[in-house]
């Protein structure tokens, strides 16, 4: 690989402005008003897998937004990889919070800032350009797929019809995702474990209308309380999800595996004074990584009713929604922790309002063993680039696609993410250092080797 990355070290400008060219198309995939950006973002990502040396390379119409697939088949005898990514990223706002515009890509102390930056273009995009590097060096080792979808940040609605329309199409070896995080640049890490999710939306309605709170207050419930004394129940004061059934399948980890995990770098002080907050909280009886790699949450991520508008209404509103989400563990299933949490809502609703509940998305949870073939290439690769040997992490978010491929493909899946925690993915000011970008596109070119050598 030593032409490959030679290359890629002479094409950094070049890297650097092709991606920029990518993070100033708003592809948001969750607002209708940006579907013309959503397919200008497919046509140029099919564009750049020709120009990068793709043999073929098409845009796969979907209910939704497109899947972009490209292939080099160099040898039938070779190992496949797939390379998974997705191009739509999460909507902006708030604007107002941004210190340079969402869609104008700068850098600035060596970090890229763009919306997208890290989640999911920069590090899709990284695997094209060390794609590119090796073709043009002759140093391709591995037949190589990529499929880049335009709808991870709205659920993947239609990935998973069209993985089970396209399996011969999709026939590989390993599944390379690029989408996850590293401790930092000094310890670099490979997550192992992704947590699952379910996601739902609960509606209360209390009267048929708007009512005065001065005329109707006391005498009638207000949907906003009560959906609040709801939500409070879900959850005990030691940090336990209050929903029969939830942990039945919870698997618990031995005591060497949780001290293996806890052996990551992490100074809890520097974790608050980074999130300016006075103390940590979760689930008695475990550390802050353990709360957040190896146990289910339950989280509110919106709630809102009556009025919010400027100045004062003294309005007791007629419905109150709030949107909550649970991150599962290995052996949670996402249909049964989602069927769960919507009869128990369903259940501890009282009889003065009306309730509805609405499942949205989610996604098993997935772990890859740290002696499979694509974690020890990845290993490898992630050494040479980096210098130093990779930690085996867990991740409290979600990649729920990573359950479906091993499902429906039966190939595992490896994450060689470039992020970090600094990257601000789906806030304000998401960045992505230049670094990562172009080591995590060396990275890459040696995980192909890697991978064609072990056994």
């Amino acid at each position: 690989m030593n032409a490959s990355v030679e290359y890629i070290k002479n094409h950094q400008e070049k890297f650097l402005d092709e991606l920029f060219k990518l993070l100033r198309i708003p592809s948001i995939s969750a607002d209708s008003q940006y579907k013309d950006e959503v397919r200008a973002t497919a046509d140029f990502v099919q564009a750049k897998l020709k120009e990068a040396g793709c043999d073929k390379a098409e845009i796969c119409e979907t209910p939704g937004h497109p899947i972009v697939y490209g292939e080099k088949i160099i040898d039938e005898s070779l190992p496949t990889i797939l390379v998974y990514g997705h191009y739509d990223v999460q909507p902006a706002d708030p604007l107002d919070l941004w210190d340079s515009p969402p869609f104008e890509p700068v850098i600035k102390d060596g970090r890229i800032y763009a919306r997208g930056a890290c989640d999911d273009k920069g590090q899709f995009y990284m695997h094209v350009k060390a794609f590119e590097a090796m073709v043009a060096n002759d140093e391709l080792t591995c037949n190589v797929k990529f499929m880049i979808e335009g709808e991870e940040e709205v659920g993947s609605d239609n990935l998973g019809d069209f993985v089970k329309a396209n399996k011969e199409k999709l026939k590989s070896d390993i599944i390379v995702i690029s989408d996850t995080s590293m401790i930092s640049n000094d310890c670099p890490s490979i997550t192992v474990g992704l947590k699952g999710l379910s996601y739902l939306e609960v509606e209360v309605t209390g009267p048929n209308r708007d009512l005065h709170s001065g005329v109707y207050g006391g005498g009638v419930a207000n949907p906003i309380n009560t959906l609040c004394d709801m939500i409070s129940s879900l959850m005990d004061d030691k940090g336990r999800v209050t929903i029969p059934g939830f942990y039945d399948k919870v698997v618990e980890l031995t005591a060497q595996e949780r001290a293996d995990l806890n052996a990551a770098p992490f100074d809890e002080e520097d974790y608050k004074k980074d999130l300016d907050i006075a103390a940590v909280k979760g689930e008695d009886g475990y550390t802050t990584l353990e709360r957040v790699g190896i146990r289910p949450t339950l989280d509110v991520n919106g709630i809102w009713g009556g009025y919010i508008g400027e100045g004062a209404k003294t309005v007791l509103p007629s419905k109150a929604y709030a949107k909550i989400s649970t991150r599962l563990v290995p052996n949670q299933s996402s249909d049964e922790i989602t069927e769960l949490l919507v009869k128990h809502i369903e259940n501890i609703a009282p009889d003065y309002v009306k309730v509805k509940v609405t499942p949205h998305h989610g996604g098993d949870p997935a772990v890859t063993p740290t002696d499979s073939k694509g974690y020890l290439a990845a290993a490898q690769a992630v050494e040479k680039a980096w210098g130093k040997k990779p930690i085996p992490t867990r991740d409290g978010g979600s990649i729920p696609i990573v359950a479906l491929f091993n499902e429906e493909l039966k190939v595992d899946s490896v994450l060689l993410g470039m992020g970090l925690d600094e990257d601000a993915i789906h806030s304000p000011n998401e960045s992505y250092g230049v670094e990562n970008y172009m080591k995590g596109i060396e990275t890459i070119s040696w995980f192909h080797q890697y991978f064609a050598e072990t056994k």
